[in-house]
Formats: C-alpha cells, sequence, structure tokens
C-alpha cells in the first residue's frame, strides 16, 4: 500500500469520554494519550494520521447545525494535504451529521469516514479500537469517494444510515441500501455500490439556517397541532408518514392545513415511519390525497437525509419549487427512485 496520511476531526463522543460522577463526559487531552498507547495504530497497514481534537468536545445530543458547518469547513480547510478524513463523533446524532457532510462536501473525490463507538477506549473492553482502525484503513487505503460510515466491520453510505440500537455494538444499520465496504478477515469493498469520484472541484457549501422541522404522524393526531408547526417562518417539513407515505386523510381539517402550508411555500417531504420501504404515493387512495394536498414523496430517504437535504437546497438560495424537484432527484445516493 502506499503512504497515505488521514486527518482525525475529533469532534467529542463516547470514543474519547472517561467516567465521572455524573456518568461518561468527554475529557480534553485524553484521547491522544489513550491512542498512543494502542500499538496497533502505528503499525501497517493503519496509515499515518494527524489528530485535530476541536477545541469543545460535545456529547452528539449537543450537536447543531453550525457544528456541521465547522466539521465541513474544517475538512474543506485541509483537503488539499490529505488523502482521507476521519470525523471522530457521539452516535446519538452521527447519522444526521454523516447525511449533512454528504451533501456539504460538493465535488468529494476522496474518503470521509465517520465513526465513534458505544464504549469508551479508555474501557478495557470496548469497540473505540476496532471502529478507529477500521475507519483509518478505509480513509487511507482505499478509494470511496464519499461520507460514509464506519461502525462494528461494515461501512455504510453516509445518508444511508440510521442509528438502530442504542446499547448493542452494531448500532448503525442502512435500511435501503446494502454496505460499501465489510471489515471481516479480508477486507471487501463492494464497488459497484461504491460512488463514482465528482468530476467538478471540491467545495464546501455550508447548510443549517432555514426553518425546517421533522414531524411524525400519529393516531388522532390534531390537525390543530399540525397548524402551529407549519406556521411561518417555516420553510420546510419532513413528514413521517405511515406505510408507503399515507396519513389520516379522513380528517379534511388535516389537509386543508396541509394544502395551505404547501400553498404559501412550505416544502412537506413525505418519508416512511418504516425503515425499509419507499414511500409511493400513488399506491393508496390516503396517500394520494396528500400529494394532492401538495405534499411530495421522499421515496426510499431515511428521516437524517431528508431533513439535512432540506437544509441543505434552502441554503442555496433555491426557490420552493427547486427545493421540491431537488429533493426527489438524487444527488449523493441517497434516494432510490423506483423504475
Amino acid at each position: 500500500m502506499k503512504q497515505s496520511r488521514v486527518y482525525v476531526a475529533y469532534t467529542g463522543g463516547t470514543v474519547g469520554m472517561t467516567r465521572t460522577a455524573e456518568g461518561y463526559a468527554p475529557a480534553p487531552g485524553l484521547l491522544d494519550r489513550l491512542m498512543r498507547e494502542v500499538p496497533q495504530l502505528g503499525e501497517t497497514p493503519v496509515p499515518a494520521f494527524d489528530v485535530h481534537e476541536y477545541p469543545e468536545l460535545l456529547d452528539s445530543a449537543n450537536m447543531r447545525p453550525e457544528d456541521w458547518n465547522y466539521i465541513a469547513a474544517d475538512i474543506a480547510a485541509h483537503y488539499a494535504a490529505y488523502d482521507g478524513f476521519v470525523v471522530l463523533h457521539g452516535t446519538d446524532t452521527m447519522a444526521y451529521t454523516a447525511a449533512a457532510l454528504s451533501f456539504m462536501l460538493e465535488g468529494l473525490d476522496k474518503p470521509v469516514v465517520v465513526t465513534g463507538s458505544q464504549i469508551p477506549l479508555c474501557e478495557p473492553r470496548n469497540d473505540a479500537r476496532d471502529n478507529l482502525i477500521d475507519a483509518l484503513i478505509v480513509a487511507g487505503h482505499h478509494r470511496i469517494p464519499e461520507v460514509c460510515l464506519a461502525f462494528n466491520g461494515r461501512v455504510l453510505r453516509g445518508n444511508r444510515a440510521v442509528k438502530l440500537k442504542s446499547a448493542g455494538l452494531g448500532a448503525f444499520e442502512s435500511p435501503n441500501f446494502p454496505p460499501l465496504a465489510e471489515l471481516g478477515i479480508d477486507i471487501v469493498v463492494y464497488r459497484e455500490r461504491v460512488l463514482a469520484p465528482a468530476r467538478t472541484p471540491f467545495r464546501m457549501q455550508r447548510c443549517g439556517s432555514a426553518p425546517v422541522a421533522a414531524l411524525r404522524l400519529f393516531p388522532g393526531i390534531p390537525a390543530e397541532f399540525l397548524r402551529h408547526i407549519v406556521q411561518p417562518p417555516l420553510a420546510g417539513l419532513v413528514l413521517e408518514c405511515y406505510g408507503a407515505g399515507n396519513g389520516p386523510v379522513r380528517d379534511t381539517a388535516f389537509l386543508d392545513v396541509l394544502r395551505a402550508a404547501t400553498d404559501r411555500g412550505v416544502v412537506i417531504v413525505d418519508v416512511s415511519q418504516c425503515l425499509q420501504g419507499s414511500v409511493n404515493l400513488d399506491s393508496y387512495a390516503a396517500g394520494s390525497a396528500l400529494a394532492r394536498a401538495g405534499v411530495i414523496g421522499g421515496y426510499d430517504m431515511t428521516v437524517e437525509a431528508a431533513l439535512t437535504k432540506l437544509l441543505y437546497l434552502f441554503e442555496l438560495g433555491l426557490s420552493p419549487d427547486d427545493v421540491k424537484r431537488e429533493m426527489q432527484r438524487d444527488l449523493r445516493g441517497e434516494l432510490t427512485r423506483p423504475e
């Protein structure tokens, strides 16, 4: 393998935490010391790497869009000097950050691998060591020119990943797209699944200032509750619907609220509450009525991908109609349109 160098952006998360009286918490300087005590991190095939510890180490429950902008700008500032990038991150909002970065890092032709752990590296038995090693090897030696998420021996497309388990080591799944790579006895990269390197120059696009929200439907949801959600200045809403994209269309007041909001220019994207499968608003009358109210289908996008994509598209200054069009177009492998 050629000599390569990886930039590690350490944002916080369980991987570098230590025990405190209040529970696990980030500890400045601890991760660097612990990593120097792991002999495998200095051996082949682990590439050379530089760790940049962020000034404020976050539990990822505190992550906000401005933090995504900070991470993306950090990668952009070091993009020319490194062969790949690893983002060390807490697991709670890791799927949101991976999805956001996939849209924000335009023209990507190097790996950006997001990882972390369920057990801190300071513990004798942990998953942090293997996740770190896997992420570094993928970032340094395997040409996967997209934002991906490496966890528990698998590499998932970042904007397809969801956190499925709060306690298990296999915390993440990609319900509607198979893994990009698996790291077992051998490292297997499924090249036919990996996006081609971008043909446009790399650039970083900020996101996160538009007022958007996500709302999960539940039986009996009042139309008045929805009305409060879609009031100005809301620009976009991810509506988590039932099954193939269905909603409570017997409630005409509910439909009226949706119609009034979309007529004002609010972009409402229908995604499924089911982990697997795709939204098809033509399948049932309970879905087609939503479409007539101006709601658009998000196909098989995750909530994380749909929300961060809305933030990205509005930041580009697009009109609501253009945002609707782009939401239904595959930009970074985040959705599959039916044939």
